[in-house]
């Protein structure tokens, strides 16, 4: 007998995730030296963690052969005080991609459907086939999701609405009274999953507080991966009303998060210092970046997250020219964006060697 006979049919046709390249990898393949090469493809923070996260991993750590808080109690009362909801509101997970899980695990069943922007951060869609239940994928309006089309797509069958503002991979962010409005006019059978995994990014990020304060099916994922630059530690969390919290830490599995993931996201949130500087710095760096391509005469789209789309009319082949001078981007033709990429923003010397390299691409491309 085949193993694939065995196998849930469902498994066979589900996508894979495609993750950024790591530098060891291209390091390895071109020849290249890994200290020379930047990586500006995985949306990562360019200034590295916290300090205050990396000290307090460093002491968690030493009590390695200790289980961790399986109840997440220290870290799940500092988001709340971060977030200013109840403990019992918090759900915390391995990266915010496992609570995306949980909410397939609660909700989904076959025959279901998830309303999805297109082009929206691919785990929305990985999960929902993964549960049996269809995507529901809405083309954006001039790179930002359209709300009042997602609204329209909802059918008495679907469980869900996702929408990540800022949106990977455009960077682009609907409004908080657009947000506001749009959950307000979903019907009671549906669930708003708000990302805002860049939210910290953004000057005025929205506060959707009150929809769950109206007693809402919502909630409102972030993560530790980003602006507290601790993607390696898979840390992510959520907050909702009490019993969709509860509900959710039904499937969760004991121990999901790790002591030292734990204990680092708890320095961080104290990091207030460092978070301001990174979000200040993002800013001056897409303003640098903006004003190259200006220069180079690329297009691009406004971003209010740590990342980029840029317009180069042969996605693929500028991102292996590029990969050969060792600067890793993301390509974007898995998106059905065959044309862009999706560039990091770096620190001041990284960005200042992504545009030189651009600039040669370009002028070496036009003679």
């Amino acid at each position: 007998m085949q193993l694939e006979s065995l196998v849930n049919p469902a498994v066979l046709t589900q996508p894979v995730y495609e993750p950024g390249r790591p530098i060891e990898d291209v390091a390895r393949e071109l020849g290249l030296d890994p200290a020379g090469i930047i990586k500006l493809a995985s949306n990562e923070n360019a200034f590295g963690p916290s300090p205050k996260a990396v000290e307090a991993a460093k002491r968690a750590l030493e009590h390695g052969e200790l289980y961790p808080d399986g109840s997440c109690v220290v870290l799940r009362d500092r988001l709340a005080k971060a977030h200013r909801v109840g403990a019992d509101q918090i759900i915390v997970g391995n990266g915010s991609n496992e609570i995306l899980e949980f909410l397939g695990h609660v909700f989904l069943r076959p025959g279901d459907e998830a309303v999805m922007g297109a082009p929206a951060f691919v785990v929305y869609k990985l999960v929902t086939l993964l549960f049996g239940a269809k995507p529901v994928e809405v083309p954006l309006l001039n790179f930002r999701h359209d709300l009042a089309a997602m609204a329209r797509a909802v059918t008495p069958r679907t469980k869900f609405v996702f929408v990540a503002s800022p949106n990977n991979p455009t960077g682009t962010a609907n409004s908080e009274a657009e947000l506001l409005a749009f959950a307000r006019g979903l019907p009671d059978h549906v669930v708003f999953a708000y990302d805002g995994a860049y939210a910290e990014y953004q000057e005025n990020p929205p506060d959707l507080r009150p929809l769950i304060r109206e007693g809402r099916k919502v909630i409102c994922l972030g993560t530790f991966s980003k602006i507290y630059g601790l993607a390696s530690l898979r840390v992510g969390y959520g907050y909702a009303g009490a019993e969709l919290a509860a509900l959710l830490n039904r499937v969760r599995q004991p121990f999901n998060v790790n002591a030292i993931g734990q204990a680092a996201a708890v320095a961080a949130l104290d990091d207030v210092e460092f978070i301001g500087r990174c979000a200040r710095e993002n800013r001056v760096g897409l303003r640098r970046i903006e004003s190259g391509l200006r220069d180079i005469g690329l297009e691009w789209v406004p971003s209010e997250a740590n990342f980029i789309l840029v317009r180069a009319g042969d996605g693929a082949g500028w991102f292996a020219s590029l990969q050969k001078k060792g600067v890793i981007v993301r390509p974007l033709a898995p998106y059905k964006l065959p044309e862009w990429l999706r560039i990091t923003v770096g620190t001041p010397d990284q960005n200042e060697r992504l545009l030189r390299e651009l600039a040669a691409l370009a002028a070496a491309r036009s003679k």
